[in-house]
């Protein structure tokens, strides 16, 4: 597996390469975002914020405007609304400095064992107007093809695997964020607004009161 770190402080940056490489993965390492954004495709990228060049929120938002490479922030920045921020950008996971290593190598696994969901023998979920390819993870409504983050697209696809079905909080997080996701619930929301918007049609994705959320059954 290609892990890019990207991180300008040699004192977190060496030994953190030197841990991965012992536990197998093939590490790049880059200190600007500037040569983030311009580097070659890996398996998962770890993107610290406070880099020299670019902002790390301006590069997570390049990154995945680019490719669904799935990218853990590793920063220093500890509130919640840097954490929903970062999410919101289509960062996949936040990791808040000092970190434990082994808990940033489960985080590294989970993200990059999430990055396909189950689905059809053909890969599509059709569903009235609206066309979920797991495949090629394209989203299309009405025809026309809808844009959508890495995370709003695998919350889309995991409602799409059983309409009508509830899907609680805690399958949505464990499913399409990580099993031990620690960060705030209120990115789930927010993914869910989201998604509602770029659907165009807010009653798709259904609210269940106290429980969870499901996709709309056609019909």
């Amino acid at each position: 597996m290609q892990v890019l770190l990207v991180e300008d402080d040699d004192a977190i940056a060496e030994p953190l390469v030197r841990g991965l490489e012992r536990e197998g993965f093939t590490v790049s390492r880059v200190s600007t975002g500037t040569d983030a954004i311009a580097h070659d495709p890996v398996d998962v990228i770890l993107l610290d914020l406070g880099l020299p060049d670019i902002d790390g929120y301006e590069v997570c938002r390049e990154l995945r405007t680019r490719s669904t490479v799935p990218i853990i922030v590793i920063t220093a920045r500890g509130d919640e609304v840097d954490r929903v921020i970062g999410l919101e950008l289509g960062a996949d996971d936040y990791v808040v400095k000092p970190f434990g290593f082994r808990e940033l190598v489960a985080r590294i696994r989970a993200v990059t064992r999430r990055a396909t969901l189950a689905a059809p023998s053909n890969g599509v979920f059709t569903l009235g107007p609206l066309s979920v390819d797991t495949r090629r993870r394209r989203v299309h409504v009405g025809g026309e093809e809808v844009v959508l983050t890495r995370k709003e697209f695998d919350l889309l696809a995991l409602l799409a695997e059983d309409p009508g079905a509830t899907r609680t909080r805690d399958e949505i997080l464990e499913r399409v964020w990580d099993a031990h996701w620690y960060g705030p619930t209120k990115t789930l929301d927010v993914h869910v607004a989201s998604l509602r918007k770029k659907l165009g049609d807010p009653t798709l994705v259904e609210t269940v009161r106290g429980v969870g959320f499901r996709l709309r059954a056609p019909g």
